[in-house]
């Protein structure tokens, strides 16, 4: 237990620190994005080893759960990317001409 605990919050510190150096600009300040995927991954674990059952102990299963669940979480942080401004030809309110 103390495995996959220390485990899935590993790989949710490496997903959400991967997340932050590619995703910059689209996600919100670094501390927040780091104790998500941490939170994320370790709710995952959680998650995955109470479905899972009593039976069934495995480690593998348990940390593919909680990489999927901090994924989810971390993707529910980003912000739509920045569009570039097209400039407009006509000037707001304004009415066609006739000739």
């Amino acid at each position: 237990m103390l495995l996959e605990v220390l485990g899935s919050a590993l790989l949710g510190l490496a997903l959400s620190a991967t997340a932050a150096r590619v995703l910059a600009s689209r996600l919100p300040s670094l501390r927040v994005v780091l104790l998500s995927g941490v939170l994320g991954a370790l709710f995952g674990a959680y998650l995955t080893h109470f479905a899972l059952g009593p039976g069934h102990n495995t480690l593998t299963a348990t940390l593919i759960g909680a990489v999927l669940v901090s994924a989810v979480v971390l993707s529910l942080l980003l912000r739509p990317a920045a569009r570039p401004r097209r400039r407009s030809h006509r000037t707001p309110f304004s009415l066609p001409s006739r000739g």
